[in-house]
């Protein structure tokens, strides 16, 4: 049998990873998972402390997106939406307008996260246009914003270690901080002609570090872009599907667009979706000049729409975003617990997403806390020297307080080194 570890490395480029510390290092081959636990290709067993990058919302091999899964393959893998409809997509396209925030009535599908945003961005800019304010054509997005890696997200991005070497590839976005309502006031009141659309991560800027957002912020830019006729967008990529104890976190203010991937299809295939107000939607009815000239080759791909149905009945049938208020509660008293170590500057949790900043600014601490970690039978990874936490919703309160002892357990024999 061929060494899967020697494959790896000879063949593949591995995204957001300096490839020089991946050849030098043994690396983990992962063949199997089961629940909330992954396998390596020798048989070590570890709990998916990050849901496997923030995707898998009922565990691995879920018996009913198995199921919806093989029974599709039955009928057909893939037919384009270009052109023709699918059952899957539009059955999952009604559910999906069901549970999102009020007012939201069409679903525009892709593949990503990425591309869930860069269509959200076009929709905003065309539809300005459309409605015959030519000059409205820049965005609003927050400091230490991520909205994904194509040029149109990483525009309205705000890290510089991710952005900042492709800045000349970019437009330019107007760029507000998220603790200062008024900065975004004085912006809309000078600039709102000029402003097609505004985009935030509602409520936690997850790839930032997990930052929580100031009290009040999301509702009164709500108000904001209502005031000043300007489009507002919520990246719900990582915040959906019960991330936040929510099934969305901007379902209270009912946003004008909002984009989803991540746990639609409860982490087994790739699918995204944009979902637009009916008003909106209107404005490109027309001649062909009114068309919106967006499409994946994927679009509404079969396959990833029957997972993603199935994961929505499990979210309805097991009850799930109700059984998470205590789980939330119990990883909030665990992780108190640690709060006044000296190791640690700072805990930030909402939901069951959690941010744990090191006390220290030494390079590569968070890739020496998640190494210890896989000794102990625990993959997480880390944000800079930011720990994150993100278990799929159906961890158990026991294997829940063995995620976080062994994360903290992991983090102080990391900064005794």
């Amino acid at each position: 049998m061929k060494n899967l570890n020697n494959l790896d490395k000879q063949y593949i480029w591995h995204p957001f990873t300096q490839m020089k510390d991946w050849l030098k290092d043994k690396q983990l081959i992962i063949e199997k998972g089961k629940g909330i636990y992954l396998y390596d290709d020798k048989g070590n067993e570890y709990i998916d402390g990050v849901s496997s990058l923030w995707v898998t919302v009922h565990g691995h091999q879920k018996k009913e997106i198995d199921q919806a899964i093989k029974k599709q393959l039955k009928k057909i893998s893939h037919s384009t939406l270009l052109g023709l409809g699918n059952e899957p997509s539009a059955i999952l396209a009604e559910k999906l307008i069901k549970i999102a925030p009020a007012g939201l009535k069409k679903v525009f599908y892709s593949d990503s996260g990425s591309t869930a945003v860069e269509i959200a961005l076009k929709i905003a800019f065309q539809y300005q246009k459309l409605r015959g304010k030519k000059s409205k054509t820049k965005f609003i997005t927050l400091e230490n914003a991520y909205h994904g890696d194509t040029i149109g997200s990483v525009s309205v991005g705000g890290i510089d270690l991710f952005h900042e070497l492709y800045k000349p590839m970019l437009f330019k976005s107007f760029k507000v901080p998220v603790d200062n309502i008024l900065k975004l006031e004085q912006l809309l009141k000078a600039k709102h002609q000029t402003i097609a659309a505004m985009i935030v991560e509602p409520m936690v800027q997850a790839a930032a570090g997990m930052l929580i957002m100031p009290k009040g912020f999301l509702e009164s830019a709500r108000k904001l872009c209502k005031k000043y006729n300007v489009i507002l967008i919520c990246d719900e990529v990582a915040a959906g599907f019960g991330r936040t104890g929510k099934m969305f976190a901007s379902e209270n203010i009912s946003p004008d667009i909002i984009c989803v991937a991540k746990g639609i299809t409860g982490g087994y295939l790739p699918l995204a979706a944009t979902l637009t107000t009916e008003k909106i939607f209107d404005a490109f009815i027309g001649d062909k000049s009114k068309t919106f000239f967006h499409g994946h080759t994927y679009t509404g791909n079969p396959l990833s729409c029957a997972a993603a149905i199935a994961n929505l009945d499990i979210f309805e049938k097991e009850n799930t975003l109700e059984k998470l208020k205590a789980k939330i509660e119990f990883l909030r008293e665990k992780l108190d617990k640690y709060k006044n170590l000296k190791q640690i500057k700072e805990i930030r949790q909402l939901g069951f997403m959690v941010g744990i900043e090191l006390n220290s600014e030494k390079a590569g601490l968070g890739r020496e806390v998640i190494l210890e970690a896989r000794k102990r039978g625990v993959i997480i990874r880390p944000l800079g020297n930011v720990i994150v936490l993100m278990p799929p919703l159906s961890i158990s309160l026991k294997e829940l307080q063995k995620l976080v002892k062994i994360t903290f357990e992991s983090i102080q024999a990391a900064m005794r080194m």
